[in-house]
């Protein structure tokens, strides 16, 4: 009797097949909450009725990218829940979860001595959890078209620094 060995790694390919798929839904999603204008400011609050203000602040803008933040703030000490960091690649028509936790911060996700295998499942998980948030906020009523430009900048907490040695490493590689 022959045993094969099923190949540990099976999982992580069909992951990394889907994972294109599942970008463009969350860019699909993001689109319809983003609005047209979104270069003429730097944060923006959605609120309707019967639901959380929803915060989205523009991070970084390039000509083909842009980095935002989504979030809600809750409670008197006004805590970011969800805090949803997401890379948008414009020309390509995808968006990305870099991270989706207040806790999370600025964690490295890449190299060498990760491995692949989990980034891949953990990308997964990340904008799977994000498409399902994006989806409940549509259904709530958040649109480009609630979205309004917020000129009171105190209203969300700045955006975490990236550590001193984070960059050390970061110009290094």
């Amino acid at each position: 009797m022959l045993t094969r060995l099923r190949n540990p790694n099976t999982l992580s390919r069909v992951i990394a097949r889907r994972l294109p798929n599942l970008h463009s839904g969350v860019f699909h999603a993001l689109n319809v909450l983003m609005p047209e204008d979104l270069a003429r400011s730097d944060l923006l609050v959605s609120q309707v009725p019967n639901a959380a203000d929803l915060y989205l602040r523009v991070l970084e803008r390039h000509n083909y990218t842009t980095f935002l933040q989504l979030t809600y703030l809750l409670g008197d000490r006004r805590e970011q829940q969800p805090n949803a960091h997401i890379r948008v690649y414009h020309d390509a028509r995808m968006a990305e979860a870099t991270s989706f936790s207040p806790e999370q911060g600025i964690e490295r996700l890449a190299g060498p001595d990760l491995p692949v295998r989990g980034l891949v499942e953990r990308n997964w998980r990340m904008n799977r959890a994000l498409l399902k948030w994006l989806e409940f906020l549509l259904a709530e009523g958040h649109s480009a078209q609630t979205m309004r430009p917020t000129e009171d900048m105190s209203e969300l907490p700045e955006a975490e620094p990236i550590p001193p040695e984070m960059l050390e490493q970061m110009r290094a590689e």
